[in-house]
């Protein structure tokens, strides 16, 4: 049978253009997933703070019989007057600490390049570090700085603008919970609503119980630091210590980060000094892993370290630092999702193992 090259050269060009529509409708598709994927972690931060201020509040109505909104605004009180509190108490420490860390940085960095030096893979380091301030103001490097401090500048007014995201939605979110779990609920076909609302609830229960394990391990790391580091005399021990206990938020690279400041700081009184500290904060990590996480995290599901480590990999290409930082909370989510979606309703595995 003969074919009508007109015919064919039409269905040719209709087929490609049924397939260049398909590939840009997914280009677009990804695009406002990624687009989209820093709203979505600053939502999971509101929902990890809303989750315990609303867990509170629950727990003084039931306890006073007061309506669960004054309940609210009782605890969202306390807590700001407790953190101002700690706060007036802490604040004269830490601003002497910090003022203390400007003037002996540029001290600590210059020794820690000297130690550096003495080896011959530290000379081939300090060759790749970029030039310093001064020789960037010379020869037309003062563009480049301007534009270092213009992206600093920006960089910070964009933490407060995510801040001010986050503290509201918080604040909405746990004022009314239902309201937002009600409308997601009836998104889904009514025969699966009642399944769902038990999934938002193992949510709810999983995300609280990994703040409150991670929020507890941070305070031991803290103190603990704090103790160990004032035992060897290691200078701004009290900063150390709080970035030690704020950076344990990111479980595997949190403690690396957290011993690169406190061993240039031990350089200063020697190499013997900085293996105190390295042993020290070695077997901080041991207790916190092998022993603080595994008894107040022993209700969760395990994550493994190995798919954690991977996530945060995956997750902090696309969103940087806030990426890493809710690597661990989005993983729980994933794999309670797992479990009760796929594991138990599609392939009818209830056995949990």
């Amino acid at each position: 049978m003969n074919t009508n090259p007109t015919s064919s050269r039409v269905e040719f060009a209709r087929r490609v253009c049924i397939a260049v529509g398909i590939a840009l409708f997914f280009g677009l598709v990804t695009w406002l997933l990624g687009a989209s994927f820093n709203v979505l972690l600053l939502l999971l931060c509101a929902i990890l703070i809303a989750l315990p201020l609303r867990a509170a509040a629950r727990w003084l109505s039931q306890k006073t019989g007061w309506r669960e909104g004054i309940a609210l605004i009782v605890v969202g009180l306390t807590l700001l007057g407790t953190l101002a509190g700690v706060g007036a108490l802490v604040a004269p420490l830490i601003g002497e600490q910090t003022q203390q860390l400007q003037q002996e940085l540029p001290g600590v960095l210059k020794n820690a390049q000297q130690q550096i030096e003495k080896t011959s893979w530290g000379k081939q380091l300090i060759g790749q570090i970029p030039e310093s301030p001064e020789k960037l103001l010379k020869g037309g490097g003062g563009s480049q700085l301007a534009g270092r401090v213009f992206g600093a500048v920006s960089g910070t007014v964009s933490v407060f603008t995510d801040l001010y995201v986050i503290f509201f939605l918080a604040l909405f979110l746990a004022a009314e919970p239902r309201l937002y779990t009600d409308g997601l609920v009836n998104l889904i076909p009514p025969a699966r609503r009642q399944r769902t609302r038990h999934i938002l609830a193992q949510l709810d229960e999983s995300l609280l119980g990994w703040l409150i394990g991670t929020l507890i391990s941070m305070a031991i790391v803290g103190l603990l630091s704090w103790l160990g580091l004032s035992l060897l005399g290691v200078r701004l021990a009290g900063i150390l210590a709080l970035f030690a206990a704020l950076i344990t938020f990111i479980p595997n690279l949190g403690p690396v980060l957290a011993l690169i400041p406190a061993l240039l700081f031990a350089l200063l009184d020697g190499p013997q000094q900085a293996l105190n500290v390295l042993l020290l904060y070695v077997g901080i990590q041991f207790v916190e892993s092998n022993l603080v996480t595994p008894l107040i995290q022993k209700r969760l599901n395990d994550i493994p370290p190995a798919l954690l480590l991977l996530v945060q990999i995956i997750v902090g290409a696309f969103a940087g630092t806030l990426g890493l930082i809710m690597a661990a909370p989005l993983l729980a989510i994933l794999m309670v999702l797992v479990r009760t979606i796929y594991q138990e309703d599609m392939l009818g595995d209830s056995s949990g193992d």
